[in-house]
């Protein structure tokens, strides 16, 4: 509030807290983890590389709204609304790209050590090359864990189940029991939570094409 174009003592402390949340925000975007981890700040997993549509963050009771270039940390949890289409890079060099109404939780991820990523919905695509990091990514579900090194693959609905594909590399998928490796160019169907995964075989053009549409 205002009055006679001078504003009260509430409205200038409130717009002082918000100026030191914008800074400690760019400070920590600015830090390595190491530095982070020994300040007892929330530890960097990366950034945020592109952005269509909105995207939100949630750590604990906090929600922020994402954007181009802003950072995330480990133990967000990164939501996409509808329509919207997000990349983002963890560690040195792992690309993530997530489609319209996905949840993911980024549990754990440190430079050269791997990470692990929590699919809570929606389509997600991983492009690790290979040899970039040492430490090996591990992308849970309900329907399964997928362990992977270097590799680009899609995972997430596709033809009515939660689909598996390998573009480049491979990977391990374990569900209900069993675990079936994909080489590039296959995929696996898990039909439903606590299924296990279906032998590897190789995707149709058309298939593959309308998974990827979900991230592009």
């Amino acid at each position: 509030m205002t009055q006679g174009g001078v504003r009260d003592d509430g409205a200038a402390t409130i717009d002082r807290r918000r100026l030191l949340q914008a800074t400690s925000l760019l400070g920590i975007a600015g830090l390595p983890a190491a530095a982070l981890a020994q300040a007892g700040g929330p530890a960097a997993a990366g950034l945020v590389t592109d952005l269509r549509g909105d995207a939100m963050a949630q750590r604990n009771e906090a929600r922020r709204r994402l954007s181009a270039d802003g950072p995330v940390f480990v133990g967000d949890r990164v939501e996409t609304g509808d329509g919207a289409r997000a990349g983002f890079r963890l560690g040195r060099a792992t690309e993530l790209r997530l489609g319209e109404n996905a949840r993911i939780t980024i549990d754990r991820f440190i430079v050269d050590a791997g990470g692990t990523i929590t699919l809570g919905a929606g389509a997600l695509l991983v492009d690790k090359p290979p040899g970039s990091e040492t430490g090996r990514i591990r992308v849970r579900s309900s329907y399964g864990l997928i362990a992977v090194r270097g590799t680009r693959f899609f995972a997430g609905p596709s033809n009515g189940v939660f689909g598996v594909f390998v573009a480049r590399g491979e990977v391990a998928v374990r569900a209900g029991g069993r675990e079936v490796v994909l080489t590039s160019g296959e995929g696996t169907d898990i039909a439903s939570r606590g299924a296990p995964p279906t032998p590897a075989r190789a995707w149709g053009e058309a298939r593959i094409r309308d998974a990827l549409a979900q991230i592009a």
